[in-house]
């Protein structure tokens, strides 16, 4: 089963992988052991290990279906993701599961 497939990298090197809706809260939780400890949006992290000059990021996408649009929240993993899970719903209609 595959669980993440690379989309390849944008125009600034920055990987991006696709995951599945359910795969997201296990791999928020992965990625924030390996030090992406900084969530600059819903689908941008970075990693600052030795200073800020050069940090790592990666890009996940998570593709919902439209007529439901259900992922899990991430705010237990990144307390960042509070407002931009709220905003998201507000104006797109994603609902976050275990959002506080």
């Amino acid at each position: 089963m595959q669980r993440r497939l690379s989309l390849g990298f944008d125009y600034q090197g920055i990987e991006t992988l696709q995951i599945k809706p359910e795969d997201w809260y296990s791999i928020a939780v992965i990625l924030y052991v390996y030090g992406y400890n900084y969530l600059s949006s819903v689908y941008h992290l970075t990693r600052i290990e030795y200073g800020v000059d050069q940090p790592e990021e990666v890009c996940i996408k998570v593709f919902a279906p439209r007529n439901n649009p259900r992922i899990p929240s991430v705010f237990w993993v990144w307390k960042s993701s509070d407002f931009q899970e709220r905003e998201s719903y507000d104006m797109l209609g994603i609902s976050y599961e275990n959002h506080p």
